[in-house]
């Protein structure tokens, strides 16, 4: 029995944690998770670049998410490199740039983006440069991203409602809209014959969490339905590999710090702004949810804090510059730097 046969064993019997998953595992390196299954880490912290994954169908390729244009650039090849089918699909597991922005490159390949039609309603109310208003997030992120401002915003053209499936009799891949979670229009790529699911950024894994386009009371009942699939693999947005133990994580973590704003729900602004570093300390205290912890805390305290009907405790600018957090978290700095 070779190493990933028993490596699959081990997951559809669910009984051990895959440790060794996430060690082997190499930023910027595709991993075959399973026959005809693929995963790529992307490198975040110097480009800003999501995850993707693609199968790899009798007659053509689905690819989990666009990435920017770059990840798009460096992951085409790749698919390229392993398989001659065509390019057919590329689903966005929600509108931010980091998963969407790289559209055109997909389509200038072969490829129709996909989405759920949640993500068309969020370019509307966010790309307002490309529906005919002021300029919106792409106009902003093209300021700093050389390799946004060489192309342009290709919204997806093939939409589901609800769910979407591709199925080739050997292949099954069920796109699944299960509720609003890190934005309004996420969606899951489920593979049930494999037992794995690619979550977009609805599940990470590390301090990668933007919460201000979601909803964290609604996104704790998405991850539950979430995990009502079995999976036994999960794909998160960012971040390495890991198993179903993982949706449990990023769902413990948000019903903490929800259970830890809940305190000074009642109380004024500043006394919640004061007590974010105690928060911080609570959070990193808890092995199973450390690793979510990041620099954006504050941010994240404030948002549940205004979905409790607390009020802003930062200032207007900070609150207007908002989008900009997740965009440093997403590599802009570094993007500068790296594609002048």
């Amino acid at each position: 029995m070779n190493s990933l046969v028993f490596r699959l064993v081990v997951l559809s019997l669910g009984a051990l944690v895959l440790v060794a998953a996430p060690a082997r595992a190499e930023v910027n390196k595709a991993e075959q998770i399973a026959p005809g299954v693929y995963f790529h880490e992307g490198d975040i912290k110097g480009h800003g670049h999501c995850n993707n994954g693609w199968i790899v169908f009798e007659d053509y390729v689905l690819v989990i998410d666009a990435n920017f244009p770059s990840g798009a650039q460096e992951i085409i090849p790749k698919i390229k490199a392993i398989t001659d089918k065509p390019i057919r699909f590329a689903f966005d597991t929600h509108h931010h740039g980091d998963h969407a922005y790289g559209n055109q490159l997909w389509v200038e390949n072969g490829a129709v983006p996909v989405a759920h039609t949640g993500v068309i309603e969020e370019m509307k109310k966010y790309e307002t440069g490309y529906y005919g208003s002021v300029p919106g997030r792409w106009e902003d992120t093209a300021k700093s991203r050389a390799d946004v401002a060489a192309t342009k915003l290709k919204p997806p053209t093939l939409l589901f409602p609800k769910e979407l499936i591709f199925d080739d009799g050997k292949h099954r891949v069920e796109l699944h809209y299960l509720g609003v979670a890190h934005t309004h229009g996420d969606g899951f790529a489920w593979l049930p014959n494999e037992k794995i699911l690619f979550t977009g950024d609805a599940c990470v894994n590390g301090p990668y969490n933007y919460l201000a386009d979601g909803d964290t009371g609604k996104w704790v009942r998405t991850l539950e339905a979430a995990q009502k699939l079995g999976a036994n693999v999960i794909c998160p947005g960012h971040g390495p590999l890991g198993t179903s133990l993982m949706l449990g994580d990023q769902l413990a973590y948000f019903e903490a710090l929800r259970a830890e704003v809940k305190k000074y729900a009642r109380k004024p602004p500043e006394e919640m702004k004061a007590a974010v570093d105690g928060i911080k300390k609570s959070l990193q205290a808890n092995e199973r949810i450390a690793r979510y912890v990041g620099d954006g805390l504050a941010s994240q305290v404030e948002k549940v804090y205004l979905e409790m009907g607390g009020k802003p405790f930062g200032n207007k600018q900070a609150a207007a510059e908002e989008h900009w957090r997740h965009a440093e978290l997403h590599g802009r700095q570094l993007a500068r730097q790296t594609h002048p």
